[in-house]
């Protein structure tokens, strides 16, 4: 349905903002909803210079109904809705569990309600492999069992698809739901105008890499060399951000035509684990900067080793990844270099 209008939650994130790129190149019209609680408002003029042009901006907090109430009956005739709109700190959620609570549980069922009232059937839900724990069998699939969450923000997650299954079972809505469960998303957008950009010290292995290397930090820790992997660091499935991106394009479109069910699950990554010493090394490839690191102890809470089953993404969505971690490490190496010329 070219020309649709979809609304983006979370829209001027990291992932968001990417996201809100591929839709436009794909024919549709995006909005975006965000309140820049743990965005910057930097991302919207990066949007733009990618497109050359505007994409309407709302600022509102998601768990506020009537707020929503408002942008769906501004906007009219939204087609369907990508809810990323989410905090995503593991040890934040750990100390402050009703914020993640309010913020990440409410603002799905405020949605949802919402959707209800004005007949929006179609939602993509970001997910994560973080439901599946520390899983006793690699790869995982997506009828690998959900396991009980290792944080808050990995509860969050599993409560949120628990709600959409319940809504779908409950006979009495027509919404229709994808949950994407997403791997590591890793590196920015080739024209370098949009990336991840944390907020303080970063929570994730790779701005903390490309930080290190221009010398913001001063060095990073591998945190355990003494895992039962090859060697000894743990393995996780890298995702180029512009891929998962286009994965959600995959999904909106699917819903559109009516192809999905009224719940379904994908395991969103390349099917490729790397090990973090393999991640590092890939980055000094790409971007031929030596890194400083060490090797500390192990960091509570930590999945020694998770990558995914692809095979049904493949299948039924007709989704591939087609970067490389090393072309992924190099746009994220880019990406920095570009934020350390609009800082001077």
């Amino acid at each position: 349905m070219a020309n649709a209008k979809i609304l983006v939650t979370g829209g001027a994130g990291y992932i968001g903002s990417h996201t809100v790129v591929e839709l436009v190149e794909a024919g549709y019209e995006p909005v975006i909803i965000d309140n820049f609680s743990n965005s910057e408002e930097s991302a919207l003029a990066g949007i733009a210079a990618i497109l050359g042009r505007d994409i309407p901006c709302h600022r509102i907090d998601c768990t506020d109904a009537e707020a929503l109430r408002q942008v769906f009956k501004q906007e009219q005739n939204i087609q369907g809705v990508i809810h990323f709109a989410a905090y995503k700190a593991v040890g934040e959620s750990v100390a402050e569990p009703l914020k993640y609570y309010h913020n990440n549980v409410g603002s799905l069922v405020a949605l949802l309600q919402v959707m209800e009232e004005y007949k929006v059937d179609n939602l993509v839900f970001s997910s994560s492999c973080t439901v599946y724990g520390i899983p006793e069998q690699l790869p995982v699939t997506e009828e690998t069992p959900v396991q009980k969450a290792n944080s808050p923000y990995g509860n969050t997650k599993k409560v949120c698809e628990e709600i959409l299954t319940d809504l779908a079972n409950s006979g009495n809505s027509s919404i229709k739901a994808t949950a994407l469960r997403y791997f590591n998303p890793i590196g920015a957008h080739p024209s370098a105008r949009i990336g991840e950009l944390p907020l303080g010290v970063p929570n994730n292995l790779v701005p903390f890499i490309t930080q290190t290397a221009a010398g913001i930090r001063e060095e990073l820790t591998v945190f355990g060399d003494d895992y039962d992997t090859p060697d000894g660091t743990c393995i996780r499935d890298f995702i180029h951000v512009v891929d998962l991106a286009k994965a959600h394009v995959v999904a909106v479109e699917r819903l559109l035509q009516g192809k999905a069910q009224s719940i379904e699950f994908f395991n969103v990554g390349t099917g490729t684990g790397y090990s973090v010493i393999e991640a590092i090394s890939a980055f000094e490839r790409a971007s031929g900067q030596k890194l400083n690191y060490k090797v500390g102890p192990r960091r509570a809470g930590d999945v020694p080793k998770i990558y995914a089953d692809v095979t049904k993404s493949t299948k039924e969505l007709g989704f591939k990844t087609t970067s490389t971690l090393e072309e992924a490490m190099k746009s994220a190496w880019d990406w920095q270099l570009t934020l350390q010329k609009t800082e001077v």
